[in-house]
């Protein structure tokens, strides 16, 4: 009896860390779109760099906390994969986010996002030989169909600049998902932790460095509010996230986690229209449908298939 009390604790706990951290994530969008609004003189790499500076010092934190209790040994290959993968995963991906962003809805940029669960089913069968399975064919359809529904039902003479923003949120999901789809191989080689820990403080040097490389350090002068939407860009969705997510998964699992993350599209399109006052139609909100069926397929079969 305490055994089942126990577990069903532990997965309502697990769940609710998942789905904080989903929403977190998700607010990204929302934050980066106040900023751009407050200044115009803030672009990606600079609200990039600014994310990065205040979120560094926890990432470098558990870094060094986890490397001190870790005497495991990792060849130069595992090391030159992990600064590869963060780079791509974390600097590529976020850039061409950010830049997305400065063209496209906070709520069509998370939709277009969401896809790469199902660049992952693809990047596997392709570099791996697997089959993509009839269920996975079919959320495949439904999240590219859901994605056309809200990005062609929208007005394109409002914003001219729609097309170029959907491709580059859509490169920055086909990053993220190279990313995920080869780091599953070395993230159980440094743990979790080690790896987030790692891959991102390589991408927080990455960014700073791009920046320096690039603009004056006065670009980072920014407005107060700028900057306080620049910290908690950082600490509410970039560090916090990232650990509920792997607190989140170490209870209850990366099969359920992805199932219950889905609800971060969802809370980007309300948010989305509760704080910035976007529209929410009923296409959009079809389409929306679509692409969460779609991803909640591919979890539900990652989950029949998986180890």
């Amino acid at each position: 009896m305490d055994t089942t009390t126990n577990s069903s604790r532990q997965i309502l706990l697990g769940s609710t860390l998942i789905v904080l951290g989903a929403i977190g994530f998700s607010a990204k969008s929302i934050l980066i779109k106040l900023a751009y609004t407050d200044s115009a003189q803030v672009d990606a790499i600079t609200l990039m760099t600014l994310r990065m500076l205040f979120a560094l010092p926890f990432f470098l934190g558990v870094a060094l906390w986890h490397g001190k209790s870790n005497t495991t040994s990792h060849s130069h290959q595992d090391w030159g994969a992990l600064v590869l993968l963060g780079v791509m995963g974390y600097y590529l991906a976020s850039l061409l986010d950010f830049k997305g962003l400065e063209y496209i809805s906070a709520g069509l940029e998370r939709l277009i996002l969401f896809l790469y669960p199902t660049f992952v089913v693809l990047l596997t069968a392709l570099l791996y030989r697997r089959p993509i399975a009839g269920i996975q064919r079919m959320a495949l359809v439904l999240s590219y169909a859901g994605i056309g529904l809200v990005y062609g039902t929208r007005p394109m003479t409002a914003s001219p600049n729609v097309a170029p923003g959907a491709l580059l949120v859509f490169g920055g999901a086909l990053a993220f998902a190279i990313y995920m789809t080869a780091s599953g191989h070395y993230i159980p080689r440094f743990g979790s932790r080690r790896f987030t820990a790692y891959s991102m403080s390589v991408a927080c040097g990455v960014t700073i460095a791009h920046f320096l490389l690039n603009k004056p350090l006065g670009q980072l002068a920014v407005p107060p509010d700028v900057l306080a939407l620049a910290i908690a860009l950082a600490l509410l969705s970039t560090v916090l996230p990232a650990f509920l997510m792997n607190a989140g998964i170490q209870r209850i699992g990366a099969d359920r986690a992805a199932i219950i993350g889905t609800v971060g599209p969802v809370s980007t399109l309300l948010l989305a229209w509760l704080v910035l006052d976007e529209t929410l139609t009923m296409p959009q909100l079809l389409g929306a449908v679509l692409v969460l069926c779609g991803v909640l397929l591919v979890g539900l079969t990652n989950r029949r298939i998986g180890p």
